[in-house]
């Protein structure tokens, strides 16, 4: 396992425990509403290698990754990303169940979709072996035929005329209880949250990788106006730094 040490605040040179480690990442308050994003990047900006963010990834951003999958309500992820990245069922290690469960929690976090155009198959992994019925946000332009298809599978959302409302979005997952809601990307997912003033928290993990030009950044999209945040901690592995920011 990747040995995991604190740079700030507090720097200690003990590895951290698996409970201090998990500690690190706790919600500090389940009931209110909460949107953590989670990525790696290369230290000069690149958001992937050779196409794929598991290039960039090692021990230690899995082991955050796992955690992170851990405490949260529900997986958010774009279309896009879920069929570039492979995704499969939203499933975790007993491990992770077992800690759920003494929280409260359902054993398994839903898998939100977020999806303009509904290319997606109802009868892939990721729905026909779904721990837990998955969740589909779409909006109101999107192909009814696929709606209904999917809605075999899924609970379909539709918020938003010609784009997904994701402000509408999110309080409806929150009036389902899915109130800690951790979006693992993509880039144009990311620009759609921050152009709706609706990330609490960006945890990145930066790769000691020089990925050189051609890869896109973490965000994507239109201009938009951002937003300050601050440093909430600094932990170190294998020359990897992983960063956590909070709104201000």
């Amino acid at each position: 396992m990747t040995g995991m040490y604190r740079l700030w605040p507090d720097p200690a040179a003990t590895e951290l425990t698996d409970d201090e480690l998990l500690g690190c990442y706790l919600p500090a308050d389940r009931s209110r509403p909460y949107v953590r994003v989670n990525f790696v990047t290369s230290a000069d900006g690149a958001v992937s290698v050779a196409g794929y963010s598991a290039g960039l990834s090692g021990g230690a951003d899995k082991r955050v990754f796992g955690l992170l999958r851990r405490v949260c309500d529900a997986v958010m992820v774009g279309a896009g990303t879920l069929r570039h990245e492979g995704y499969g069922a939203m499933r975790l290690g007993a491990r992770s169940r077992a800690w759920r469960r003494d929280a409260g929690l359902a054993e398994y976090p839903p898998l939100v979709l977020v999806s303009s155009r509904l290319e997606l198959d109802p009868a892939s992994e990721m729905f026909a072996d779904a721990p837990t019925r998955p969740i589909v946000v779409t909006h109101g332009g999107s192909p009814v035929d696929r709606r209904t298809a999917l809605a075999e599978v899924a609970d379909v959302l539709v918020h938003g005329d010609a784009e997904v409302d994701l402000p509408a979005a999110l309080a409806d997952l929150a009036g389902r209880g899915l109130t800690q809601v951790l979006c693992e990307g993509g880039p144009h997912l990311l620009g759609s949250l921050t152009a709706a003033d609706a990330v609490d928290e960006l945890c990145l993990t930066v790769s000691p990788q020089l990925a050189g030009p051609g890869a896109g950044r973490i965000t994507a999209g239109p201009p938009t106006t951002g937003r300050g945040l601050q440093l909430a901690h600094v932990l170190a592995a294998d020359d990897n730094l992983l960063l956590r920011y909070v709104r201000e």
